[in-house]
């Protein structure tokens, strides 16, 4: 079609303006459609804060106050769940794994978790990936802690570095366990979680440390003592000598091997007579708190509009702009005889193809952003950031721009129709 070569060739004289306009759209594709994946898989990735586990079972409280304090380390609960209680449950048919949890230490402002070493083998996090080890292993010992990977790199520890465990949550801690250092043997990959931001110690050693039968530094010599007659048997199972346990834990996890056992598990949960527990469906109620966040949510959509209104009126303002400077050029036209329609159609096409233009090369730097900055994404955010093709939904978004576009062009085709009009055929100096 002459027209549209005709366009093309008007677009490369102008390519000046023209690549500035182009670059505007682009920059409005690509954050439009990187918010939007953020955006999407941020409420994944929150949903996911905590994946694989059926349950979680703490004191009767609320779905979101227990979520927050178990999972996100947000809050406490004012009570707790004895060990009796945990273990009659954990040993119900249907249960596949569980995870006693205790709170309530912190060190320098982060928080503290005893737990067991199947913590290591059955937490997941995102898409059900395992915790990995950045460095070190799991605790073998009592007087042995895990930490996070922010945790290290906030505070700058290394392995077999000792700490000292204070009672109480946040920067103000009431006691100091001196008598009660631990070694660092490990240190977690980012996850983007609070896994990042939590120490993590033996659960045996949570009663130990409150005062219990005997210091850290005195079993970890008794365990010193009998390390040689015991070799053979710690290599087949390294963290047997890890007994001992709490009277009382905040919460614990559980998997099962169906989710019928889930469903009639919880409810004899929630109607368990010894004491009132709770136990609630992470998935479940982590879609109910980002129900409560959506603002934020809604916040990021008008952030994209935005960004694709102000690009779409700065192509409308250089569009306009040249129009003025380009009326000798139509006139011309005119004179070789290009009738007002043929110019209203060749503005309108340079309009769609600089959007066009604009929305390809905004898809790609989309996927170079979201290809480069997935990993900072996890780590830092945790969210888990999925490269794949354009979703319909996404494809519809660049229909729209595309639209937009075009609509936004029939206003200066519009005007050079009328110049045309007015100016007829003659050439303006």
């Amino acid at each position: 079609m002459i027209i549209a070569k005709l366009a093309y060739k008007s677009l490369l004289n102008r390519r000046a303006s023209v690549l500035l306009t182009l670059f505007t759209i682009a920059i409005s594709v690509m954050l439009l459609l990187s918010i939007e994946r953020v955006r999407i898989d941020a409420k994944s990735s929150f949903s996911n804060t905590i994946s694989g586990t059926d349950l979680i079972v703490g004191a009767r409280t609320g779905d979101i106050q227990l979520l927050l304090s178990s999972v996100f380390r947000i809050g406490h609960t004012n009570n707790g769940v004895s060990w009796k209680s945990y273990e009659y449950i954990t040993s119900q048919r249907g249960v596949k794994w569980s995870i006693p949890i205790s709170l309530g230490d912190s060190h320098k402002g982060q928080a503290v978790l005893g737990t067991t070493f199947d913590y290591f083998s059955h937490y997941r996090f995102a898409k059900k990936q395992n915790l990995t080890f950045n460095k070190g292993h799991p605790f073998a010992a009592i007087n042995e802690v895990v930490l996070g990977s922010e945790v290290a790199n906030k505070l700058g520890y290394k392995l077999n570095d000792s700490i000292v465990i204070s009672h109480g949550m946040g920067n103000t801690s009431f006691h100091h366990h001196d008598d009660n250092p631990f070694k660092i043997v490990g240190i977690l990959n980012p996850t983007g979680t609070p896994v990042d931001k939590t120490l993590h110690i033996p659960l045996a050693a949570i009663d130990l440390i409150h005062g219990g039968k005997a210091s850290l530094e005195h079993e970890h010599e008794h365990e010193h003592e009998h390390e040689h007659e015991h070799e053979h048997e710690h290599e087949h199972d390294e963290h047997n000598n890890l007994v001992g346990h709490p009277k009382q834990i905040t919460a614990f996890l559980m998997g099962f091997n169906s989710p019928l056992y889930t469903l009639q598990i919880r409810r004899n949960i929630n109607q368990y007579k010894q004491e009132a527990l709770l136990g609630i469906m992470p998935t479940v109620t982590l879609k109910e708190l980002w129900e409560m966040l959506a603002i934020v949510e809604k916040i990021l959509l008008l952030f994209s509009a935005v960004v694709v209104l102000v690009s779409l009126l700065g192509m409308l303002t250089t569009l306009l702009a040249n129009l003025s400077q380009r009326r000798r050029e139509l006139a011309i036209l005119r004179s070789v005889g290009a009738r007002p329609w043929h110019l209203f159609t060749l503005i309108s096409i340079e309009s769609l193809l600089t959007t066009l233009l604009g929305c390809l090369v905004g898809s790609a730097l989309y996927y170079l952003v979201i290809f480069s900055a997935g990993g900072y994404l996890q780590s830092h955010a945790g969210i888990s950031v999925n490269i794949t093709m354009l979703s319909y939904y996404e494809l519809g978004l660049i229909g729209v721009i595309m639209a937009a576009g075009f609509i936004i062009g029939l206003i200066p085709a519009t005007r050079a129709y009328f110049y045309s009009l007015s100016d007829g055929m003659s050439i303006k100096a």
